[in-house]
């Protein structure tokens, strides 16, 4: 960000890197990113996401911003696949007691799932390899000045297939940070927190992501969402942002911003899904509002420009 200079457009010469959440298509069942109600569209968060980025994207450009993604639509980045991971998987399974584990599970609602081949292999491609290819492409090709990691939040639906509704919504960033201590007995992840550490992001990264939160914030309406869990510790001043470790926050090697609005899964964000995007407002449940696709973009390239706008100050005293 300290490449900022003056001009007419408010984000020249920053390089953005946009991290679309999840995968969504084929493999939002397995991610559990997916969910539908009665015969209407299904709800992906990975096909969300994608769709907020390719706003997104266009805004920053057209702010003077040169915009990189961290994966292209559906398509995974990393080239491996769950199979690959099924020798891996029984060994994880194997540390953690389970020496004579099932092959495969039946559904989602298979209690003994969580101690399958099958399951553990996949968690170990989307949740570990996809995240670490992104991580790859983002620190040793695009090298962007900041990621945006873009996100969906959610509550407990049950049933994918018959999922239950709320009316509770909510939003709240997170950047790195809070290590738990059973986390610290793992060798990369020391490893990759010290690395972190000493690169000095987080006093930039804490800032920023206040200032966006506040900006979103402001334009949603959005109350903030409070963790009744210790993996998180609220930091800053806004009230909307936590630090917590997670793979995303702690790879990239710039500040990261990780945006968690909207519950997909609460009436009023499910209508305004159903919708589509769209130009203007249109009623949803008796109130006129925005597309939430463009409305998510719009708040997040606000913030970004408030944010440079108010340290252009200090960044040109600095240069005299």
């Amino acid at each position: 960000i300290d490449k900022i200079r003056s001009g007419q457009k408010p984000l020249s010469h920053i390089n953005v890197a946009l991290d679309p959440g999840h995968l969504g298509g084929r493999w939002a069942k397995m991610e559990e990113r997916w969910f539908q109600v009665d015969d209407k569209s299904p709800v992906e968060e990975g096909e969300l996401t994608w769709r907020v980025a390719k706003i997104l994207a266009s805004r920053l450009r057209g702010l003077g911003a040169e915009v990189s993604f961290a994966r292209r639509h559906a398509r995974p980045m990393t080239p491996l696949r769950p199979d690959d991971f099924r020798q891996i998987a029984r060994a994880v399974l194997a540390r953690s007691g389970v020496t004579d584990p099932a092959e495969n599970y039946e559904n989602a609602d298979d209690e003994n799932r969580e101690k399958s081949v099958r399951w553990q292999s996949e968690l170990l491609f989307y949740r570990q390899s996809e995240i670490r290819y992104r991580a790859r492409r983002i620190n040793e090709f695009i090298q962007p000045d900041l990621v945006l990691c873009l996100h969906f939040n959610a509550e407990a639906w049950g049933d994918p297939k018959n999922p239950t509704l709320i009316d509770r919504d909510h939003f709240h960033v997170l950047v790195n940070g809070s290590y738990l201590p059973e986390e610290l007995e793992h060798d990369d992840v020391r490893y990759e927190m010290i690395r972190r550490l000493l690169s000095g992001t987080y006093h930039e990264e804490l800032p920023l992501a206040d200032g966006m939160a506040a900006t979103f914030a402001g334009e949603t309406g959005l109350p903030p969402y409070q963790y009744t869990t210790d993996t998180v510790t609220k930091v800053g001043t806004s009230g909307y942002v936590f630090g917590r470790n997670l793979l995303a926050t702690r790879l990239y090697r710039c500040p990261v911003v990780y945006f968690e609005p909207y519950v997909m899964n609460s009436n009023e964000v499910f209508a305004r899904v159903e919708a589509g995007d769209y130009s203007g407002r249109r009623e949803i449940n008796g109130v006129l509002r925005p597309s939430i696709f463009r409305e998510y973009a719009n708040a997040v390239a606000d913030g970004l420009v408030e944010y440079v706008q108010s340290e252009r100050p200090t960044n040109a005293r600095k240069s005299d």
